[in-house]
C-alpha cells in the first residue's frame, strides 16, 4: 500500500470514530468512505462492526467496481451507494451516511430541508433535496446501487450543484453528505443534523414560515464559498 492510501485509511478510520462522538449514529447505523481517484480505490468502513471495536486495520479498500483490493472484512453494505455517488459527482472525495435522528426524520417525511436561516445558508446553497421514493424494481433488484442513482438523478433533474449543496435526503431512508475530504464530509453531516433540528423547532413555532430571502442566502453562502469569499483567515 502507498503512503497516500495509508493516510487516507487513517483519515477514514478517524472520521468513522467521530460519528458516535458527534451523536450521529446508534449501534452501527452509519459509515464513512473516501476515494483516491488517481489510484481508483475507495476506503470504507467494514460492514456491521461496532464502533467501539473498530480498528484501523479493519478498513476495507476496494476498486471503483466494489472488488476488494485490501482488507479481510466485508465492506459496508452501502458500498454500491458510495460508488454511484463517486461516479456521479466527480468533485466528491468522501461520503458520510448516517441515520441521525433529525435529518432522518426529514427523509422519512419525504420532504426537502428548507433554507430558513443563515446557519443553513453558510453551508448549503439552497434546500437540501429529498429524493423521490424508489420504485419496487429499484428496491428489489439493485437496492444499494439504485439508492446512489436516485440521489444523482435528483441533483441532475433539479439542476442542483452537489458541491454547493453537499448533502441529500433519501426518501424514507436517511441522509448522505459529502465533501472533498473525510473531515469535510463529516463536518457537513454534523451541520446537516443541526440545521434539521433547527428547522423542525422553527416550524413548530411557526408552521407556515417561508424560506429565507434569496439575498440573505446568497450573502451567507458566497461570503464563505467561491472566488470572492472573505470569511476566515
Amino acid at each position: 500500500m502507498s503512503k497516500h492510501i495509508d493516510t487516507l485509511i487513517e483519515a477514514v478510520f478517524k472520521a468513522n470514530l467521530e460519528l458516535p462522538v458527534r451523536g450521529l449514529v446508534t449501534f452501527t447505523w452509519g459509515n464513512v468512505s473516501a476515494v483516491d481517484r488517481k489510484q481508483g480505490w475507495i476506503v470504507i468502513k467494514p460492514s456491521g462492526v461496532p464502533y467501539e471495536k473498530l480498528q484501523v486495520e479493519d478498513m476495507v479498500v476496494t476498486d471503483m467496481d466494489g472488488n476488494i483490493v485490501h482488507g479481510t472484512k466485508r465492506p459496508s453494505s452501502d458500498l454500491a451507494t458510495h460508488i454511484a455517488l463517486y461516479k456521479g459527482f466527480p468533485g466528491c472525495g468522501s461520503i458520510v451516511h448516517t441515520h441521525a435522528r433529525n435529518s432522518t426524520a426529514w427523509a422519512q417525511s419525504c420532504t426537502d430541508l428548507p433554507p430558513l436561516g443563515t446557519t443553513h445558508a453558510d453551508y448549503f446553497f439552497g434546500a437540501v433535496p429529498c429524493t423521490r421514493k424508489m420504485t419496487d424494481d429499484e428496491i428489489q433488484e439493485n437496492y444499494e446501487l439504485e439508492t446512489g442513482n436516485v440521489i444523482v438523478e435528483t441533483f441532475r433533474t433539479r439542476a442542483i450543484d452537489p458541491e454547493a449543496v453537499p448533502a441529500a435526503l433519501v426518501a424514507a431512508h436517511g441522509p448522505f453528505s459529502w465533501g472533498k475530504t473525510p473531515e469535510e464530509a463529516l463536518y457537513h453531516a454534523v451541520v446537516l443534523e443541526e440545521i434539521a433540528y433547527m428547522a423542525m423547532a422553527t416550524m413548530s413555532i411557526r408552521p407556515a414560515i417561508s424560506h429565507m430571502q434569496q439575498t440573505l442566502l446568497d450573502k451567507h453562502f458566497l461570503r464563505k464559498h467561491g472566488k470572492n469569499a472573505y470569511y476566515g483567515q
